[in-house]
């Protein structure tokens, strides 16, 4: 039988890990301010627009300030996603009055506030659900078929 040892990971590729996808969110986000007419899909206002975008940051910060899947949201790291995801949006606003036909609004920083919060309440209560996880390691690597486990309450 074949054993499998498990490569430390470094801190440096840990927080790349939790951090690459907030930074590329971050991103997809500037990228879309930078431009004067964004497209939003067909029937959605500015303000959901801003609220949607921003529930997926949070989402994301959430993810990374907890460190990973399957951490628990405190309320102190929850706070904490929820400031990084508006300060960010303060910032786009700040972006936004310096590209041609945008403007700074203080609503749509409102609306991002609101998004992000939902984004956070979401992972929440999705890692409160407890939704189904690989049981063992051997099924992430192919050693067999996959099971799902719900942990133990």
């Amino acid at each position: 039988m074949a054993t499998h040892s498990r490569r430390p990971t470094s801190g440096a590729t840990r927080r790349v890990a939790l951090w690459g996808p907030v930074a590329v969110y971050m991103l997809a986000i500037f990228i879309l301010s930078s431009q004067s007419d964004v497209p939003l899909p067909h029937g959605l206002t500015d303000k959901q627009g801003h609220s949607l975008g921003y529930l997926g940051l949070g989402i994301t910060v959430t993810r990374a300030c907890i460190g990973g899947l399957g951490a628990p949201v405190s309320l102190s790291r929850g706070l904490a996603a929820v400031a990084l995801s508006v300060a960010y949006g303060a910032t786009d606003e700040w972006h936004q009055a310096f590209v041609p036909f945008r403007e700074s609004d203080r609503w749509d920083l409102a609306t991002d506030w609101l998004g992000a919060m939902v984004g956070v309440l979401t992972w929440a209560w999705i890692e409160e659900r407890g939704l189904p996880r690989r049981s063992s390691r051997s099924d992430r690597i192919g050693d067999g078929p996959a099971r799902l486990s719900t942990p133990d309450r």
